[in-house]
Parts: C-alpha cells; sequence; structure tokens
C-alpha cells in the first residue's frame, strides 16, 4: 500500500483502526447469526433437509459474487461509500431474511442469503484492504487483532442467536433486530474510514474489458498463487475443525459431546487469542516466520489430535491446531494487498481461495473419511498445512 496515497494524523489513525475492527466484528456477528436458529428456520419453513442445504449454498453462491464484484465497486464508490454501503446491503438482507421467515416464503429466504453472502463477500475484501493500509500507516502488524475481531463477533452472533433460542425470541425477530442494529452500525463505521484511493490509478483509464483482464492477471501472479497455497492449507485446517472436530472427538476418541463440546471451545478460544495477541510476535519475528512457526505447531497438533492416546494429549493437540490456522489468513490478506498495484483485485484472489478451501475443504474430508475413517481423512490436514509452511516466503514484505 502505497503510503503517499493516504497521510492521516494519528487520532484519525486511532478512529480508521477502530471502525475497520468495527467492521470485522460485524462480518463475524453476521455469519453467526442464522446457524443456531436453523432447526427453528426449517420449522416455520416446512422445509427438509436437503432444501436448508441449498438456502445455506446460496450464501456462498452470493459470496463469491462479492469477491469479483469488490474491486470495481471500490474502484467506482471509492473506500468510505464502498464499505458503508458493503455494511447496510448486509443490514438490508438480514431484514429481508427476517420478513421472509416470518412470511414462510423459501424463495425469499432463498433471495436473501444470496444479498447477505453478497454484501459479506464485498465486506470482507474491503475490510482487508482498509486494515492493509491502516498497517500501512500505523507501521505495525494489526491484520490479526481485526481478524481477532471477527472471531469475537461469530462467536457473538453465535450467543445471540443461542439466547434468542432458549428464551424464544423467534428467528424473524432476531434477524431483523440485528439488520436494524448493523444499519446503525455502517453510519458509525463509514464516516471514520480515510479518504482517498486505496490503488494506484493507471497513466491511462482502463476499460471495464482491460480492468476484469487486470483481475483475471490475478489468477496467473506466482506470488498470488503462493499465498494462495498458505490460505489453503490453514483455511482447511479452520473449515475441517469447525465441521469435524467434535465429531472425532466423540465418535474416534471416545468423549462425550459434552467434552466434544469443550474440545472445539477451545479451538475457537485458541485461535481467537492468538490473533488478537499474536500482532506484536509478527513486529518482532516477521510474517514469514510467524507463518512457520504457526503452521509447524499446527502440524503437530493436528498429529497428536489424530494419533493422541489419552484425552490430554488430544486436547493439546487441539490447541496447538487453533494456533496453526490462526495466522495464515491475516497475514495472508497483508501480503497479498500490498504485493502489487490494484490491492482490491489481489485480495480478491487470496481470498477467493481461502473461500473455497474453507467451503469445500471439509465435504472432501468427509468423502475420505467414508473410506478411510475420519481420523486418517485429517492426514490432508497435515500435507497441506506442510506446504503452507514451505511457501511461507511468499509473504515476505515487498518493497516499491
Amino acid at each position: 500500500m502505497p503510503e503517499a496515497l493516504i497521510a492521516v494524523d494519528t487520532r484519525a489513525l486511532r478512529r480508521w483502526r477502530n471502525a475497520v475492527i468495527l467492521a470485522f466484528a460485524v462480518g463475524g456477528v453476521t455469519v453467526a447469526s442464522w446457524g443456531p436458529r436453523l432447526p427453528a428456520v426449517q420449522a416455520e419453513l416446512g422445509a427438509d433437509t436437503a432444501m436448508i442445504g441449498v438456502i445455506l449454498g446460496c450464501v456462498t453462491i452470493g459470496s463469491i459474487c462479492g469477491l469479483v464484484a469488490s474491486t470495481p465497486l471500490l474502484h467506482w464508490l471509492q473506500s468510505r461509500r464502498a464499505l458503508g454501503g458493503a455494511v447496510l446491503v448486509i443490514a438490508a438482507a438480514m431484514a429481508l431474511m427476517g420478513v421472509s421467515v416470518a412470511l414462510g416464503s423459501i424463495p425469499l429466504v432463498i433471495a436473501a442469503f444470496v444479498i447477505v453472502g453478497f454484501g459479506i463477500g464485498v465486506l470482507d475484501v474491503l475490510i482487508n484492504v482498509e486494515g492493509s493500509a491502516v498497517e500501512s500507516q500505523a507501521k505495525r502488524t494489526l491484520m490479526p487483532l481485526m481478524h481477532g475481531a471477527w472471531s469475537v463477533g461469530a462467536a457473538l452472533g453465535a450467543g445471540i442467536g443461542a439466547v434468542c433460542a432458549a428464551i424464544g425470541i423467534a428467528p424473524a425477530a432476531q434477524f431483523i433486530g440485528e439488520a436494524v442494529l448493523i444499519g446503525l452500525l455502517a453510519f458509525v463505521i463509514a464516516p471514520a474510514i480515510a479518504p482517498g484511493p486505496r490503488h494506484e490509478e493507471p497513466k491511462a483509464p482502463l476499460t471495464r474489458w482491460q480492468r476484469i483482464v487486470q483481475w483475471a492477471r490475478g489468477w496467473l501472479d506466482w506470488r498470488l498463487l503462493l499465498i494462495g497455497v498458505v490460505m489453503l492449507g490453514v483455511e482447511l485446517g479452520e473449515g475441517s475443525a469447525n465441521s469435524w472436530m467434535t465429531l472425532a472427538v466423540h465418535n474416534d476418541h471416545g468423549q462425550t459431546a459434552a467434552v466434544a463440546a469443550l474440545f472445539f471451545t477451545v479451538f475457537a478460544v485458541g485461535e481467537a487469542l492468538t490473533r488478537i495477541f499474536g500482532g506484536p510476535v509478527v513486529d518482532r519475528v516477521g510474517r514469514v516466520w510467524a507463518i512457520r512457526y504457526t503452521t509447524a505447531l499446527g502440524v503437530v497438533g493436528v498429529v497428536l489430535f489424530i494419533l493422541g492416546g489419552s484425552p490430554w494429549l488430544v486436547l493439546l493437540g487441539v490447541l496447538l491446531w487453533s494456533v496453526g490456522v490462526s495466522m495464515g489468513f491475516p497475514l495472508g490478506m497483508s501480503a497479498a494487498a500490498e504485493s502489487g498495484p490494484n490491492p482490491a483485485a489481489r485480495v480478491s484472489v487470496v481470498a477467493s481461495v481461502g473461500y473455497f478451501a474453507n467451503l469445500a475443504g471439509p465435504p472432501v474430508i468427509g468423502a475420505l473419511a467414508e473410506r478411510f475413517g475420519l481420523l486418517n481423512s485429517l492426514w490432508l490436514v497435515v500435507v497441506l498445512m506442510v506446504a503452507a509452511f514451505a511457501v511461507a516466503g511468499s509473504l515476505r514484505p515487498v518493497r516499491r
């Protein structure tokens, strides 16, 4: 991120940083808001499990569209309006989700999930571009802390859903209430975003087709693709833990469902705390060694989880696994944003790889588990985290 593009004083920088952290938290709250309410949503819609799967798949479709659209939206609207607009789109989609569930309309619910996915995809790219710009101005590592805010937001969103379910608040009322809150936060976040471009303008204006070609070239950039390998390893590790850890602890390690849930809680807390407090460590050792240390610990953790004979060894494996997947995504986003001109396009490339690994990886693990067993299928996570360790040098800062 060229420093000449943006210049802000200390107070404005603090407001900008806090606004970006808040935007990360909004993203986390959003993605975790409907999970705890799916049984009630399914009952109100009268939908079968297959239809719920289709509805959830619409979030993925919308997110991919949002990743692709983020770069032209940033060019067109500039950062402040684009980021505020993305938060407002999420708020509108959440309101539509609440209304459509109350009406029992599956087509409207599908539309709401596509729109909320689109908003999340756009927001994800924009907040990482903003985070990289804030880091450049602050001259210290902040991206892990910002992604930690996403993790905390996700825990908060899941907690809100669980409490609403426990006290009998209808999903529609919860979604509409969250929509109002998120909409209000848009007017807190947007004014604090520093004005100015986040990309280097070409000497001659580009046509729409030329901009598309420029984005597509990112998929041929070897440095971005190697950063993508880091993303692939850590995000497959995170997605596999989210989807399969409790089942493996319960079925393969013989623990109760309550203990399995506790182990996953340790994983979530470990990942969030590593992100929140890991910034100074990254500043001390650098991004490359931070990734090497954490992925090495992650490899040890997954191996202990697979082979551990006692609950304490498995728990240690869970904790090390959480550390292993904690830093790859935030530091990969930072490296992608500063790796060349047009940071939004570059972030969208590596974010797409991360989304793919997080969403498509767990089904691959499930397919392998059918044939080889769940614990044995997790060796794929080990292999890809070793690959992430091997190409960690791709995250080395670029001096331009």
